[in-house]
């Protein structure tokens, strides 16, 4: 079976998704990482999308639900690199990503995830 890649980066994990997500994809990922946020005590999860260009509800609900599971074991998430094409989707779909912070790269991600407390969701423009 096919696995997403997560790295440790100090305390944070950091998922590069450059792959077509399918429903089995996702899910292992959604296993995996919550494994790892246990196994490696991280108090952040950063998944990148920009390679993605197209995002369906399945896996919409799949990164919302990542991110409270997350909450629930004590790590924030934040989705980077967006593409305006999937922003469009997920909004047409009705998909709020509750509890997601987003930011528009990497560094910007890492810069809300060292900061302390718990963040809403919010767009940090460069």
């Amino acid at each position: 079976m096919d696995h997403i890649p997560i790295l440790k980066m100090g305390s944070l994990l950091l998922v590069t998704i450059q792959v077509d997500m399918h429903d089995r994809l996702a899910m292992q990922l959604q296993d995996d990482l919550t494994e790892r946020i246990v196994k490696d005590r991280a108090s952040g999860v950063l998944i990148d999308i920009s390679a993605l260009d197209i995002v369906d509800s399945f896996i919409g609900r799949m990164i919302s639900n990542t991110a409270s599971m997350a909450k629930i074991l004590d790590a924030r998430t934040v989705l980077v690199g967006m593409q305006p094409a999937v922003a469009i989707t997920l909004v047409e779909l009705g998909l709020t990503l509750d509890g997601v912070i987003t930011a528009l790269n990497v560094d910007h991600g890492i810069e809300l995830l060292k900061r302390p407390g718990r963040a809403g969701n919010r767009l940090l423009s460069l």
